[in-house]
């Protein structure tokens, strides 16, 4: 659906990793950084497109590094929702203060203090008044990634595509870019070959989801300023997962 914004998307859930929060530092959040992210979404929200986003928090808290270190997996779990709001609620200062865009936090489990609790038909609502829909917490339960997140969040609140915001990283590859510089780079590639390779777009039970309901990827870099608008003209950037290649 178009829109008149030049957009041939009506709504885009954003999936944003916690690498994107530290920018070049090596750990925490990097005010550049979050200031770039909110820049980006905000060329979306100016084309007409309602945005909700799904934040990570990989940034401040590695669950699965803190398990191999014996802490108790639910709870390393629960930290790791903690800190996707930390991120969220930097990217919510940014959107409102430095660029004025109307937004909303919702929250997988309850912080009613800092943030709403996630009410799917209350997101709905908020994205169709064309503010911004900060998604943290991931699912609210243990086991269950940012990436599984963004793709329930993104069939919950309809959106027509799910965007994966890699950090220099410009679409799925078969092997390591960044290991072999002459891997092979994807501009199609279907659900189940993805699933089958295991090239670690998202984590299995994410990718099975979106299979399942039909709803496309489009996995590109959101380090070069102004992607996002071009995808959401239309351009075909980066790597499309789906179930068949768009004419």
């Amino acid at each position: 659906m178009s829109t008149d914004g030049g957009a041939v998307y009506r709504r885009v859930l954003l999936k944003l990793s916690g690498e994107s929060f530290k920018g070049d530092r090596g750990y925490g959040i990097d005010p550049d950084a979050v200031n770039y992210n909110a820049q980006q979404i905000k060329l979306l929200h100016d084309m007409g497109v309602q945005v909700a986003v799904v934040v990570g928090g990989g940034n401040i808290w590695r669950g699965a590094q803190a398990q191999a270190e014996g802490m108790d997996r639910v709870s390393a779990d629960y930290a790791g929702m903690l800190a996707t709001v930390i991120n969220a609620m930097s990217l919510q200062d940014a959107l409102e203060r430095r660029f004025n865009v109307s937004t909303r936090t919702q929250t997988g489990i309850t912080l009613q203090q800092v943030a709403e609790p996630y009410i799917r038909r209350r997101a709905v609502r908020h994205l169709e008044k064309g503010r911004v829909v900060i998604f943290a917490a991931g699912t609210g339960n243990p086991y269950m990634t940012t990436d599984t997140a963004a793709a329930l969040r993104a069939m919950e609140v309809e959106a027509d595509i799910l965007l994966m915001a890699k950090y220099s990283v410009d679409g799925v590859y078969a092997t390591d870019p960044k290991k072999d510089p002459k891997a092979l780079r994807y501009e199609f590639i279907s659900y189940r070959d993805a699933l089958a390779q295991r090239l670690g777009i998202m984590d299995a039970t994410a990718l099975s989801l979106c299979m399942e309901h039909q709803l496309p990827i489009i996995v590109f870099d959101l380090s070069v300023p102004g992607n996002v608008e071009r995808i959401a003209r239309g351009e075909r950037l980066g790597s499309l997962v789906a179930e068949a290649p768009v004419a």
